[in-house]
């Protein structure tokens, strides 16, 4: 009986599917980092605009859930006009 032992390099993924997902969970980490990075800058070299961008998207915020909250209240009173 002959036994042949071989080394099999798995590495820490099995396949490419998990080297796809790590190569998408490094692109996300590198997309995030650039991004902090440019809100830092923004926020550095220009507080006032900075202030303005946040401004902007909280009035978005509340503009969506002003306009859900009116989209309930019509489904709510059975969607008459």
């Amino acid at each position: 009986m002959k036994v042949t032992l071989t080394a099999v390099n798995r590495g820490p993924f099995w396949g490419d599917k998990g080297r796809e997902a790590a190569v998408a969970v490094n692109s996300k980490k590198v997309a995030v980092y650039v991004l902090a990075v440019f809100v830092l800058y923004v926020i550095i070299t220009d507080p006032a605009k900075a202030a303005d961008y946040v401004q902007i998207g909280f009035e978005g915020i509340s503009d969506a859930a002003k306009a859900i909250g009116e989209f309930m209240t019509w489904i709510a009173n059975g969607g008459d006009s």
